[in-house]
């Protein structure tokens, strides 16, 4: 099994399912890339748990204002309405449920709904952070990630092996190969790519997936 999408074409699918005028928090790295796909007609309203909502695409290289940066330390733009906040405002927003959507990568994805985007050990970080806060907090938690990992192991499994950041918290995956929701404790399949069979696709899932019916087409552009 060779096709997969790419990491650009996993954040555009993943940024058709966000509605016009919705708060969003993106995770750092691999998430970010979503804001760069906001359907024609749509605007999200984004939110860094560094204290900025509403700001704007990355500055031109070389145009950076190293004063306004989001949460993974990259340089942003402003828009008209962009507001500023104490860090502390920031994540009161998260805690009081004024996030629409939360958009976060991942190790590990349990068929329950449970989260490991974090990990101790040489190449960890110290804690968790805010993602902790993001997915109790956000009215709606979506997974973007590769289906498997470098060597081939389930990242979507029936238990996390890892630190949990929350526990039932995910509702869809967007993968490198599918579009999976979590419903009930079972992985359910919506999307596949059109190249993939059903069976080829639970091989490389750590869990049973639930085919409730016909399975729609994953279709992306090239980018």
């Amino acid at each position: 099994m060779t096709a997969k999408l790419t990491a650009t074409q996993i954040a555009w699918r993943a940024a058709q399912d966000i509605t016009d005028g919705a708060y969003v928090n993106l995770g750092i790295g691999f998430p970010e890339m979503v804001a760069r796909f906001q359907p024609p007609g749509r605007e999200a309203i984004f939110h860094t748990e560094n204290g900025i909502l509403g700001f704007g695409e990355a500055p031109a290289a070389g145009e950076e204002d190293w004063d306004l940066i989001n949460a993974g330390k990259k340089a942003v733009t402003l828009k008209p309405g962009t507001a500023f906040f104490h860090h502390a405002d920031s994540f009161s927003m998260v805690r009081g449920g004024h996030l629409d959507v939360a958009i976060l990568g991942a190790y590990e994805v349990a068929e329950t709904g449970d989260l490991a985007n974090w990990s101790t050990g040489p190449k960890g970080v110290p804690a968790v952070g805010g993602a902790m806060d993001l997915v109790h907090g956000a009215k709606r938690v979506a997974v973007i990630t590769d289906h498997v990992t470098k060597d081939g192991k389930p990242k979507l499994v029936k238990r996390c092996s890892l630190p949990l950041t929350g526990v039932g918290c995910v509702t869809r995956v967007y993968t490198s190969l599918a579009v999976i929701d979590i419903e009930g404790g079972r992985f359910v399949l919506v999307e596949k790519l059109p190249s993939l069979s059903v069976e080829e696709l639970q091989a490389v899932t750590g869990a049973e997936l639930l085919v409730p019916g016909a399975v729609a087409d994953l279709v992306v552009p090239e980018l």
